[in-house]
């Protein structure tokens, strides 16, 4: 994607990290970042300081039906609102990270506390070792239930959550459907995992859902000598997970899934191996590669900007933080989740153990016109705090722009955003019409249609 608009590289620059470790942010959040300095913001996004949301009091208040959620319907809106409004960009991003790699359906789970537990375990682990989130999960009750593996019996191991656990989870497979294992791998690690469950629970009516529990039953666990990747011995389910993670295949996997995610749909498979030496170097280390990413010429370069497409949660989260209107958890932010799904992203409920199929699957016609309308409707409101400081930024520019020199002032206000020449063209062709003399509230008018026209340009569907 070529670049129509000339700016501050620094500035430039922050806002594409900003973007790809979180889901955006406005102008002035982005200056106050560059006053830190690029390297020192990396590193206060590597390290989130794991607490409560300091208002978790004001969510339980009125998101009531979210507090002993019984569905993925009541639960949605508390993680909703984290990705719209909390200041630990990346600790919310890593989470939708692994809410995708290491999904569990909550439909089939059928507990929404359940499911926002999950998500918290991947704030509380989502950064570390991938050894430590990988055992983390794999005594997740609602992954147990899930992957059926209360169904895997030492007498009739059920392979489910074995297989998972190579194919999608650490190991993967290639373009041909084999993988760095064999089926005999398969069935040993289905053995290691017997008499790992998920205890009974009791019926939510008329209490509530009481928590999942994790529940190791050693009478019902083979305890029987494996082979496993080469290795033998009697290996259990936590054995498994340590062989798993040492292997090359799970640091290029992971690695590749990484750079997918924060970097471009399209994988530069020397960038993966480069990453993957990082990822074995430092024991797998989320952190450590993430830092190796943001940091990397690689990372900075303009090449790799506007190389991912937009998924759903990244469009009306980045959109919501853009108006910055959601100063309390009221019905518009209950709903917030909803519009994710109605572009195909049902949060909490992946559509299968694959997770999500991401990149220009994103895109189809029915979709796209439910982006653009969310976009367009948000950045209709004309009250809202974002809206009102990105109307002032353009004001600020001058009064006597061009109409190119108006659109590079309304990209910079939507938070520093560049589109192509050809839409930077069409979109000032179209300004150059528009700019005749007027009082503040047609200035106001014709600001927040400029916005809505950039929401609705396609290159508005990538970050």
């Amino acid at each position: 994607m070529t670049t129509a608009v000339s700016r501050d590289t620094d500035t430039a620059l922050m806002a594409h990290l900003l973007r790809r470790a979180g889901f955006g942010a406005t102008r002035d959040q982005i200056e106050e970042y560059v006053a830190k300095g690029y390297d020192e913001t990396v590193e206060e996004l590597l390290h989130p300081e794991y607490s409560d949301p300091h208002d978790q009091d004001l969510l339980d208040r009125y998101f009531i039906a979210s507090v002993e959620a019984r569905s993925v319907g009541h639960a949605d809106p508390q993680w909703a609102w984290r990705m719209a409004t909390s200041n630990k960009h990346l600790e919310e991003k890593i989470a939708l990270f692994w809410h995708s790699l290491l999904a569990v359906g909550g439909i089939k789970l059928d507990h929404g506390l359940e499911m926002l537990t999950e998500i918290d375990l991947f704030r509380r682990y989502g950064l570390g070792k991938f050894g430590d989130l990988l055992l983390e999960i794999s005594r997740n009750p609602g992954m147990m239930y899930w992957l059926d593996n209360q169904n895997s019996h030492k007498d009739a191991p059920n392979e489910n959550y074995g297989r998972e656990l190579l194919e999608l989870f650490s190991m993967g497979i290639d373009e041909m459907g084999e993988g760095a294992y064999t089926e005999d791998d398969v069935k040993a690690a289905a053995r290691a995992f017997t008499g790992w469950a998920s205890k009974p629970t009791m019926p939510p009516f008329f209490l509530g859902p009481f928590p999942m529990e994790f529940q190791f039953d050693p009478n019902d666990h083979d305890d029987g000598e494996k082979e496993f990747l080469g290795e033998v011995g009697n290996w259990n389910g936590d054995d498994i997970v340590e062989i798993t993670v040492r292997q090359r295949a799970t640091a290029e996997f992971i690695s590749r899934r990484l750079y997918q995610f924060f970097v471009a749909d399209d994988a530069d498979e020397d960038e993966v191996k480069r990453l993957a030496d990082v990822f074995e170097a430092n024991d797998g280390e989320i952190r450590a590669v993430l830092r190796e990413i943001f940091n990397s010429d690689h990372f900075k370069s303009e090449a790799i900007r506007y190389r991912k497409v937009k998924s759903p949660a990244e469009l009306v989260f980045g959109v919501a933080r853009l108006t910055d209107r959601f100063d309390l958890p009221d019905l518009d932010a209950s709903q917030l989740a909803s519009h994710t799904m109605f572009m195909g992203q049902f949060l909490l409920n992946p559509p299968s153990v694959e997770g999500w199929h991401e990149g220009e699957e994103w895109i189809d016609s029915g979709a796209l016109v439910e982006r653009i309308n969310f976009a367009s409707t948000e950045l209709e409101r004309r009250d809202a705090p974002g809206i009102q400081r990105m109307v002032n930024r353009v004001r600020e520019a001058g009064s006597d722009l061009s109409s190119k020199g108006y659109v590079a002032a309304c990209l910079d206000a939507m938070g520093c955003i560049d589109v192509s020449d050809r839409t930077f063209g069409l979109i000032a062709e179209h300004a150059s019409g528009q700019l005749e003399p007027a009082n503040e509230d047609e200035e106001t008018d014709r600001a927040i249609e400029m916005f809505q026209l950039i929401a609705s340009t396609p290159d508005y569907q990538y970050c």
